[in-house]
C-alpha cells in the first residue's frame, strides 16, 4: 500500500451518521484533535448523537448537499452501515469532490451471512414471507466498482478487505436485536407483536449448546482520491 499524506489538520465526515457509533471508534483512533463532522437525514438521531458528542458538528439531512457544500476539503469520509441509503453515484462524486488529494472514502458493511448459516437462511426466509418489500440481497450491489468510477478517474484506487467471523448469541438477545431492526418492524406494524413469537421459535429451533451461531461478514471499501 503506497503511503498516505501527512494532513496537519484532518477533517473527518460521519455520512449517515445514526447516533454516531462509528465515532465510538473513529475518534479514539485519529485522535481528539482532529475535526468531526457528523450528518444524518433522522433529527431524532441526531439529537441523540450531539447528546453524546457536543463537540461534534452535527447536521440534519442527506449527506450528498452536506458534502457538496462544504467550504474546505476532507481527509476522510465514512459510511458506515449506511451506504446503501445514499444516492450512490452522487455520493461518490460528492465525496470525491469534498476530500483533499490523498483522502479516503471509508464504506463499511457488517451483515450477517446468511450464505453461510443455515439459521440465517431460514430468518431470511422468514422476513421475506412476512416484512413488506423485504428481499435478503437489498444490500448486494457493486460496491467496489460504483467507487472506482469515481476514484479511478482522479488517479487514486480502491481497496477491499474482508473478514469473516461468527459469534455465539442468547435467544432472548437475538430477539431483542430483531425487534429493533427496520424489517422486524415493518413485519410487527403489518401483523402485530406476535411476529416476534415468530422469530422466537425459529431461534428456538436453531439453537445449539444453549445459544445461536451466528455468522457475520464485515467488509470495508477505501476509495483513495488521487
Amino acid at each position: 500500500m503506497r503511503e498516505l499524506p501527512y494532513f496537519p489538520e484532518v477533517t473527518v465526515v460521519d455520512a449517515g451518521a445514526g447516533t454516531g457509533i462509528a465515532l465510538e471508534g473513529l475518534r479514539p483512533a485519529l485522535g481528539e484533535e482532529a475535526r468531526y463532522l457528523a450528518v444524518d437525514v433522522s433529527e431524532d438521531m441526531v439529537d441523540r448523537g450531539r447528546a453524546k458528542f457536543p463537540d461534534v458538528r452535527w447536521a440534519v439531512g442527506a449527506a450528498e448537499p452536506f458534502l457538496e457544500a462544504l467550504d474546505g476539503p476532507v481527509q476522510l469520509v465514512v459510511a458506515a452501515q449506511s451506504y446503501q441509503w445514499m444516492d450512490r453515484p452522487r455520493f461518490v462524486s460528492a465525496c470525491v469532490g469534498a476530500l483533499a488529494p490523498g483522502g479516503l472514502l471509508a464504506v463499511v458493511q457488517n451483515n450477517r451471512d446468511h450464505t453461510a448459516s443455515e439459521f440465517l437462511d431460514a430468518y431470511e426466509a422468514l422476513l421475506e414471507r412476512h416484512s413488506p418489500g423485504h428481499t435478503r440481497d437489498y444490500r448486494d450491489f457493486d460496491i467496489a466498482g460504483e467507487l472506482a468510477a469515481g476514484f479511478d478517474p482522479t488517479g487514486g484506487h480502491v481497496g477491499v478487505s474482508v473478514l469473516t467471523w461468527r459469534r455465539r448469541v442468547d435467544v432472548a438477545d437475538f430477539v431483542s436485536m430483531a425487534a429493533s431492526s427496520t424489517q422486524v418492524r415493518r413485519a410487527v406494524d403489518r401483523e402485530g407483536e406476535g411476529f416476534l413469537d415468530l422469530v422466537r421459535a425459529l431461534c428456538e429451533d436453531h439453537v445449539r449448546d444453549g445459544a445461536l451461531e451466528v455468522a457475520y461478514r464485515s467488509e470495508l471499501f477505501l476509495g483513495n482520491r488521487g
